[in-house]
């Protein structure tokens, strides 16, 4: 299949960007069917942005955490959702314990 160079507007920033004929191949050898919608520099920052969400600086930016205390241990913790009158809330280390056992 013969790839031609195409020029893309990023929908990000509105700038014009070559998507070249070799990155098209790659493209078609990976099974992507999508052209890319964003520019080289636009991608990049978009994951940037998203390999630091996990992050806990820019995790406590960007959502409120709310004090609990933990139903197994009793354990002061934070949490990202409010917690609940009724409802039990734990610390990370009990709720991956309660999770694990709850799968076997």
């Amino acid at each position: 299949m013969g790839f031609v160079d195409k020029s893309l507007q990023c929908v990000e920033c509105g700038a014009m960007f070559t998507f070249s004929a070799s990155e098209q191949e790659f493209y078609a050898g990976k099974g992507y069917i999508n052209e890319p919608k964003r520019c080289p520099s636009c991608r990049a920052s978009r994951k940037a942005e998203r390999s630091n969400f996990g992050s806990s600086s820019s995790y406590g930016a960007r959502h409120q955490m709310f004090p609990a205390v933990c139903a197994e241990c009793g354990k002061e913790t934070e949490v990202p959702f409010e917690p609940r009158e009724g409802r039990p809330v734990y610390c990370s280390d009990c709720y991956r314990k309660v999770r694990l056992n709850s799968w076997r």
